[in-house]
């Protein structure tokens, strides 16, 4: 029988063997100081049956690729048992602690991602990007965006909406700056007869320099900036408001 020898415990095999018809055995496992190789010149596969001979479970080891086909399939962890990745017809779950993704594009969902909490490494940026679609992001109790140690930056092509239905809308910080608001410029022939009108020539070196001014809201929301005089000089029915 050459390097087959039967044992109390069951049948031992010593070196490389080979077997031309299939092999039935309730356990296969190698030496404790040595791996247990399966070696094939095509595919691995690994069957699992019922007791009706159905196909129940495969594992397929190829030159391409490995493909396992069942139910469910988890990797767990050594010590405990932990589940680290488990996918089935309806969902996959990934039990690890952190989720890493090292590629250079990031990762790409076709559809909705839900989870609590979203972070960059250390000292690395967290950008949150739609390229061609717009960027949703909802919680029942609110949606918390910091950033403890450095800016937090929004930025769109078009339109930026901050809407509260039942709250406000409340910015606190040390200096707010609104940028390239423009400037209306205020002409008056009487005191009945205010007008106001974009600012788009310099004013006359004799003119004393305007640097105090008003903001002021239109009715359709937008802002613009007034010289500011002895009283409010905001005024719906300005030019800036019109055209806008």
């Amino acid at each position: 029988m050459g390097n087959l020898r039967v044992t109390k415990k069951g049948i031992r095999l010593e070196g490389i063997s080979e077997f031309l018809l299939p092999l039935y055995v309730k356990e296969i496992h190698s030496r404790k100081d040595s791996p247990l190789v399966l070696q094939s010149d095509r595919n691995v596969t690994v069957n699992a049956r019922n007791h009706m001979g159905q196909l129940t479970g495969q594992l397929t080891v190829g030159a391409d690729a490995v493909e396992a086909q069942c139910k469910r399939f988890e990797v767990r962890a050594s010590e405990g048992g932990r589940v680290l990745f488990s996918a089935d017809e309806d969902e996959i779950v990934i039990g690890a602690d952190r989720l890493k993704v090292t590629g250079t594009e990031g990762a790409v969902f076709g559809h909705s991602v839900e989870t609590p909490h979203i972070r960059a490494e250390p000292s690395q940026d967290l950008k949150l990007e739609s390229p061609t679609r717009s960027l949703v992001m909802e919680a029942p109790r609110g949606v918390q965006v910091s950033a403890a140690a450095g800016d937090l930056k929004a930025t769109c092509r078009k339109e930026l909406h901050l809407q509260s239905t039942e709250g406000e809308i409340f910015l606190n910080a040390d200096t707010i700056r609104l940028g390239n608001l423009p400037v209306g410029s205020f002409s008056s022939s009487s005191s009945s007869s205010s007008s106001f009108s974009s600012s788009s020539s310099s004013p006359s070196s004799s003119a004393p320099r305007q640097t105090i001014y008003e903001l002021c809201v239109c009715p359709n929301g937008k802002l613009y900036l007034s010289p500011a005089g002895a009283g409010s000089t905001c005024q719906s029915t300005s030019n800036i408001c019109l055209w806008s």
